[in-house]
């Protein structure tokens, strides 16, 4: 399909974490899929080691298996007070509202994560992380952290709506056993729905300044 008219500003600024508007009821072509997959390859790699990998998932029985899995993660992640979107308070009106419409968003896809047309689960096979070295740990997500955002990046300027998430990483090995992914080799880093958006008009979310988050030459502000 053509590309949607959008400057490079444009699709940084507006790929945004999609859920309530996922058209679950119009499937993905592979083919669309491949392109964005295509785009992540290109994204860096470490030592020019690519160890990310792609798992799709569009088997309805597996798709409808990590949504239960998904969801009963999203129990344990609504009990973490600090920790979940709904136990955040902003100090401004409008801040609130917009930690509210996030809380009511994410309800929303752990109700119907396993209805998303396809699951990707982004990977890297350079072993687990699990008490790894900052060094090790940092290397090899950083080699698949990039391409996804890349395959979400291509997936908004082809019209598809995609979500960061990683709740289901609590249920780790559970999702593994769904689709066969070697859990002793392979560490999970994302699992994201993928759908066509209904329309294509997302806009740029509300952050502070820049500067808020810089710090010149030093950690002291």
């Amino acid at each position: 399909m053509s590309q949607l008219d959008l400057s490079s500003d444009q699709l940084l600024s507006t790929t945004r974490a999609v859920r309530k508007r996922l058209d679950f009821d119009r499937p993905v072509e592979d083919e669309l899929i491949r392109e964005c997959v295509a785009m992540a390859m290109q994204s860096p790699s470490g030592s020019n080691s690519m160890t990310m990998q792609f798992v799709v998932v569009t088997d309805p029985a597996k798709r409808a298996a990590i949504g239960e899995i998904y969801g009963k993660c999203f129990d344990i992640y609504r009990s973490m007070d600090g920790v979940y979107a709904g136990s955040l308070k902003r100090e401004t009106v409008e801040g609130q509202a917009q930690q509210d419409r996030v809380t009511d968003s994410a309800e929303y896809l752990a109700a119907h994560m396993g209805e998303a047309p396809a699951l990707v689960i982004a990977c890297t096979q350079s072993g687990r992380l699990d008490g790894a070295p900052a060094m090790s740990a940092a290397s090899s997500m950083g080699n698949v952290l990039p391409a996804m955002w890349s395959f979400m990046l291509a997936a908004r300027a082809r019209g598809l709506g995609t979500c960061w998430t990683t709740v289901g990483l609590m249920m780790e090995e559970q999702i593994a056993d769904v689709v066969g992914i070697p859990f002793d080799s392979v560490q999970q880093a994302v699992l994201s729905p993928l759908a066509y958006t209904k329309g294509t008009d997302f806009t740029t979310a509300m952050r502070p300044d820049p500067d808020s988050i810089i710090h010149w030459n030093t950690w002291s502000s």
